[in-house]
């Protein structure tokens, strides 16, 4: 059966499959390829979609490069994590342990601005 996906418009994208269609069209230039990446992250083997999805990562668009980083988060939110990459594993990783210490450095500045509120309210 032969698809039709619109490069232009974006239609279709979300269901792309073929690594073939993908490449052809990264070739050509077409517009939504950050799209296409979000397809083939849900649609093919990640060993054959992450080396797109990446190329996808440094498009001259940002729109569509923010749409590949899409691809790399709904990849990581629904594929189990025994079945990614070993690349994005890593990531993965490093994303949880950034994301903690953010936690952890907004709680103490939180905390440190009310301590000095109330600090300041005792003053006045």
């Amino acid at each position: 059966m032969t698809r039709s996906w619109d490069w232009a418009t974006g239609e279709g994208l979300l269901g792309l499959d073929d690594l073939g269609e993908w490449d052809a069209a990264f070739e050509r230039g077409e517009r939504n390829l950050g799209t296409a990446a979000i397809g083939l992250a849900f649609n093919c083997p990640l060993e054959d979609a992450s080396p797109r999805i990446v190329r996808a990562t440094q498009l001259p668009d940002t729109d569509q490069r923010g749409f590949a980083v899409n691809a790399v988060g709904d990849t990581m939110t629904f594929v189990p994590f025994r079945d990614l990459p070993p690349w994005l594993k890593r990531w993965k990783a490093v994303s949880a342990v950034l994301n903690k210490l953010e936690a952890w450095r907004l709680r103490i500045a939180y905390a440190a601005e009310d301590a000095w509120q109330a600090l300041r309210g005792r003053r006045s």
